[in-house]
């Protein structure tokens, strides 16, 4: 049967660590007994040389070698037999100064001569060594053996059988595979609970699988126009991809690094932090307004989408200001209804000379109206803005009032930044202003409830030049604003109107579009944004005798006294609108 490499990660990683530990082992294993031989070996030679010494110090044992003859029965044969088997050592031979046996295990090799060379130990030194001899392979050494004079008079030969050094090494050998058996199964386990983790974490993928994720992965991300960004479980960016790059102004360097280091505090950085719960959460970076939506993963760390809604915004900020126009129409329509019906009474009636003059006197407070607006702020764009709003507030019961301290002149720059802050601003006190007026119970008359709300609800617009700064204040007789939330009304996602109801389910036949309805909370975030851009700022206080005031203060908003945002001179602008 062949065998295959296996093509899962888990797998491999799992072989490689077997056959890594196993010849771990067996290398360790080897390595230890190498050295153990050589050791016991050495322990059985300087255990011999310690018996000869011993046996060469006893004075008995050099009396006999002088005063008597070799012999089995003699005083050096006794002695060097008691001295062996008090040792237990394999032989203990006592020689002369002529290499002739004094003593030996086996009586008949008593006066022969030795069968190794003694010359090294007559000479007075002492060797340990492994030889052969007539008694087989042993660990030996041999000493000098002195007179009481200290001459040489002969050596001592002292063997231990090397067969039980072989033996002690023999005996280890278990007890050290034990240890190496249960290293090895200590690290088998090991590596198949990494190996499980492993399978776990890969999802079983291949490594071949690996590298086409990754080529997939990096493609998908850089491809998509949605902006993605991925945080470890400490918060630091692990990935962005180019969108989320381009929507977040983010530096080349910002991956692994902290998101409050990359990005300025603000609700886009809670958002994208985790600090804020929800979905589509809606942020603003710069002057782009994204859609958020975070997921965490299993290691703790989270993905984050961003979604570009700047177009959408801008299309139905577009659509806002066409149905703006669309209801300034249908209110002029129904006040000029009105007055027509009132003009066809008087003539159906015969009182010609009082329909002229209700027709020259509505058409005079129209033309002063608008001529009022039209003298106070000289840029077109924002007078006209203010025209269709006071048609607006007028059909919702609510005044647009112009602050007679308003003055702007014809030198606006940017006039569609004007228009947007002035229009956001607008619309959120006419909201606040109506919603008072149906809400506040009527004030007590003398014959009972009056018909009216206690205060008249209005608005009040007062735009002011300082220099080159234009100065926006829209003040109304709504709720107002706490001042726990007087900072919070400009985050981006957060509004005090309650949100619309779902819309009715189309009919098929009902040739009318359903209406587009836009997220809430984006408009003050932006007029903030764009106060922040000119570095100016917009705040909000409370009004006297109730309601709110938003102020907005944009620098460098209107052009110097003697150019406008064009760069015609302001002398020559205001002499051609005056001959007009």
């Amino acid at each position: 049967m062949r065998l295959r490499w296996p093509r899962r990660v888990a797998a491999q990683v799992l072989v490689v660590q077997l056959v890594i530990t196993t010849g771990v082992m067996v290398l360790a294993t080897g390595l230890f007994l190498a050295p153990l031989g050589s050791e016991l070996d050495d322990a059985a030679t300087l255990r011999a040389l310690a018996i000869a010494q011993t046996t060469a110090a006893d004075p008995d044992i050099a009396k006999g070698l002088i005063s008597t003859s070799p012999s089995p029965a003699g005083p050096v044969q006794t002695e060097a037999e008691r001295v062996r088997r008090a040792t237990h050592a394999l032989y203990v031979v006592v020689m002369d100064t002529h290499g002739v046996r004094w003593s030996h295990t086996t009586s008949g090799e008593i006066g022969r001569h030795v069968s190794t060379d003694p010359s090294v130990a007559l000479s007075g030194r002492e060797i340990r060594q492994i030889d052969n001899g007539t008694l087989g392979r042993s660990a030996r050494a041999k000493v000098p053996l002195h007179d009481s004079d200290g001459r040489i008079i002969g050596a001592v030969s002292v063997g231990i059988a090397y067969d039980s050094v072989r033996q002690r090494l023999i005996d280890t050998i278990p007890g050290l595979l034990l240890c190496a058996g249960a290293a090895l199964g200590a690290g088998a386990l090991a590596a198949v609970a990494v190996s499980r983790r492993l399978r776990r974490i890969t999802h079983g993928v291949a490594f071949a699988d690996i590298s086409a994720l990754l080529d997939e992965r990096e493609a998908m991300l850089h491809g998509v126009r949605e902006g993605v960004v991925a945080f470890d479980r400490d918060g630091r960016i692990r990935l962005a991809n180019d969108e989320a790059v381009r929507l977040l102004g983010l530096d080349a360097d910002a991956t692994g690094r902290a998101l409050d280091e990359v990005l300025a505090p603000g609700r886009t950085t809670d958002v994208l932090a985790g600090r804020v719960d929800g979905t589509d959460l809606l942020a603003v970076s710069g002057s782009r307004v994204l859609v958020a939506n975070r997921m965490p993963t299993r290691d703790g760390g989270a993905v984050v989408t961003l979604r570009d809604r700047t177009e959408l915004e801008l299309l139905g900020r577009e659509l806002d200001s066409t149905q703006g126009l669309l209801d300034a129409l249908r209110a002029q329509d129904h006040e000029h209804a009105n007055r027509l019906h009132t003009v066809l009474g008087l003539l159906e009636l015969g009182r010609h000379e009082r329909a002229v003059e209700f027709v020259a006197g509505v058409a005079s407070a129209h033309r002063a109206s608008a001529e009022q607006i039209a003298e106070r702020v000289g840029d077109p764009l924002v007078s006209a803005l203010l025209v269709g709003k006071t048609a607006i507030a007028a059909e919702r019961g609510v005044s647009l009032r112009i602050s007679p301290a308003t003055l702007l002149p014809h030198r606006v720059v940017d006039p569609r930044d004007l228009v947007t802050v002035l229009g956001n601003l607008i619309d959120n006190a006419l909201d606040a202003a109506a919603e008072r007026r149906l809400t506040e119970p009527p004030a007590e008359g003398l014959g009972g409830p009056a018909a009216t709300p206690s205060v008249e609800p209005f608005v009040e617009v007062e735009l002011r030049a300082e220099q080159t700064t234009a100065v926006i204040r829209v003040s109304d007789t709504g709720p107002g604003v706490p001042p726990e939330m007087r900072e919070r009304v400009f985050a981006e996602g957060w509004s005090t109107k309650r949100p619309a109801p779902p819309p009715l389910p189309a009919d098929p036949s009902d040739p009318a579009p359903i209406a587009f309805r836009r997220r809430r909370g984006i408009g003050l975030a932006l007029v903030r944004r764009l106060s922040e851009r000119y570095g100016g700022m917009a705040r909000v206080t409370a009004r006297a005798g109730g309601g709110a005031v938003f102020t907005v203060v944009l620098p460098e908003a209107l052009a110097p006294d003697d150019l406008v945002g064009d760069g015609t001179p302001a002398r020559q602008l205001t002499s051609a609108g005056e001959s007009r």
